[in-house]
């Protein structure tokens, strides 16, 4: 019983390494395309929109209500200390370092990250990843980097549009719902909030979309098992580029609003 416990220990802990070392040379052979001529600009236009334009609608919904629900629950909780007041900057503050990148991140994981990771996998399994390789095609160059380049770009955009909809979304319910002060709403908003909260939340938009889109396009682009094994790998595309943006937000958050 303890040997076969000891086995099993073994094979998963060298499987564990074997895909950390794996996803680490995969993420810096991707780093080191990016930076060599051509760049296949079509591609990356048509990562850009499956990436970010088709992922707008889910992120403006998220963000408005977001933001309503925020403002609501804010003002609820301040009542009680005569801080309504305070409830513009709370919800531009929430939004701007943390709410606005981080669900964000969730929700392109769950729709972008899962197409690419079955888009590859689906190349895998149908063998056109091996016919690019046999035509000296680099499949990291012509299948990884754009998706890389265009998450990389995609969602500081998307942060930036889910943060001004969420601060609307706020103002909307305080002012004319809770009965808010305009003015003095929008004179705490932005009178606290600073332009270092907006970058820092800008910055783990970048980090997020190189998560999203390298831990995507590996468990695709390693896929093996036919249509179950494609199923497989989006899941844990999803499940993976979820908990790193989890983990990743804590530790980026400690160091930039300390």
């Amino acid at each position: 019983m303890f040997i076969k416990f000891l086995e099993y220990t073994g094979k998963s802990t060298l499987k564990i390494t074997e895909e950390i070392g794996r996803g680490f040379i995969m993420f810096w052979q991707t780093v080191s395309w990016c930076l060599r001529r051509p760049y296949n600009f079509r591609m990356i236009f048509q990562q850009m929109e499956a990436i970010g334009f088709n992922s707008l609608p889910v992120v403006l919904i998220m963000a408005l209500f977001t933001g309503m629900v925020l403002a609501i629950q804010t003002y609820t909780g301040f009542k009680r200390f005569n801080a309504e007041n305070f409830v513009g900057t709370v919800v531009a503050l929430s939004v701007a370092r943390e709410l606005g990148p981080v669900l964000t991140g969730l929700i392109v994981s769950g729709r972008a990250g899962a197409a690419m990771a079955a888009e590859l996998g689906t190349m895998r399994v149908t063998e056109q990843i091996d016919a690019l390789v046999t035509l000296a095609t680099n499949p990291i160059k012509y299948l990884v980097v754009p998706r890389f380049i265009a998450g990389l770009i995609v969602m500081p955009l998307l942060v930036i549009i889910a943060d001004i909809i969420a601060v609307v979304g706020g103002y909307l319910i305080a002012v004319y719902v809770l009965g808010a002060n305009s003015v003095i709403y929008i004179r705490m908003t932005t009178e606290y909030v600073e332009l270092n909260d907006i970058y820092g939340g800008l910055i783990k938009s970048c980090v997020f979309g190189v998560i999203i889109s390298t831990v995507s396009c590996y468990k695709g682009f390693y896929t093996q098992g036919g249509a179950e094994g494609v199923g497989r790998a989006t899941t844990g595309a999803v499940v993976l580029s979820m908990m790193f943006v989890l983990v990743a937000n804590y530790f980026m958050a400690a160091l930039l609003f300390r």
